[in-house]
């Protein structure tokens, strides 16, 4: 069997997810000792060995749709959020006064053209301003996409509010260098799955009973407060933008 939580697994969190996870297993009275890090996501996430995993919204809902279960979104009780979503912020350099409204062609970041808040959410923000950027070489992660940005290789990005609150924290000389313009719409969080085959709703129970077993320090340190049931639609009917990532990518 194979567990992993990929998407938010920074070495300064490393410790709390692994505490998490052997929570998680406890309460399951099943799987791995430890999780799997590394490897090919895609080759994760569709394993019919798959206990428990963490995708993206928009990879799940391109492609693993109907290829594996759906098991919960995070709630991450961060202000101003519904639970179990969450939205991008549009950061730009601290030094850097111009008015978004004028960034037509302005170099944008993107860590991967399949995410929803490094790509999708910002692109849609970005077209409702009538702007269109163009798109970097994409980096492969958020932090990546805020150096970017920082370096002056890049005028903005669109980075997961989750991963940016983390980056307050653990890299607060990055993100005193940034400034965030705007937040885009909410989204669902960043969704549990697991094989095709498995029943969700052991997972969904021992998700809730391990998050709430974890001491206040690692919650907070994670973000994640409990989980919230989800259904396939309310990643399905999330819009796409009208631009393609690839056609801008240089």
């Amino acid at each position: 069997m194979i567990a992993t939580l990929p998407m938010y697994d920074s070495p300064p969190l490393r410790a709390a997810h692994d505490r998490l996870w052997a929570a998680i297993r406890d309460t399951l009275g099943q799987g791995p000792a430890v999780l799997t890090r590394g490897g090919d996501l895609w080759d994760l996430w569709q394993s019919p060995d798959l206990l428990l995993g963490q995708t993206c919204g928009m990879p799940y809902r391109k492609k693993l749709h109907g290829h594996v279960t759906l098991v919960a979104a995070p709630d991450h009780g961060l202000d101003g959020l519904s639970p179990g979503t969450y939205h991008s912020v549009i950061v730009s350099r601290a030094d850097d006064p111009k008015p978004l409204a004028e960034m037509q062609g302005a170099r944008l970041a993107v860590n991967d053209a399949l995410s929803q808040s490094g790509w999708s959410a910002p692109m849609r923000y970005l077209e409702a301003w009538g702007l269109i950027p163009q798109v970097l070489p994409f980096t492969g992660a958020h932090v990546a996409s805020a150096r970017a940005v920082v370096d002056g290789r890049a005028d903005l990005a669109g980075l997961d509010c989750v991963t940016w609150n983390i980056l307050m924290e653990t890299d607060p000389a990055l993100t005193a260098k940034l400034t965030v313009r705007d937040r885009t719409e909410p989204s669902p969080a960043l969704p549990f799955i697991t094989a095709k085959t498995r029943d969700p709703a052991p997972l969904q129970a021992a998700l809730g009973q391990a998050i709430a077993s974890l001491s206040h320090d690692d919650r907070q340190q994670l973000r994640l407060q409990g989980v919230i049931l989800v259904q396939p639609q309310d990643y399905l009917s999330v819009p796409d933008p009208v631009t393609d990532a690839a056609g801008l990518s240089t």
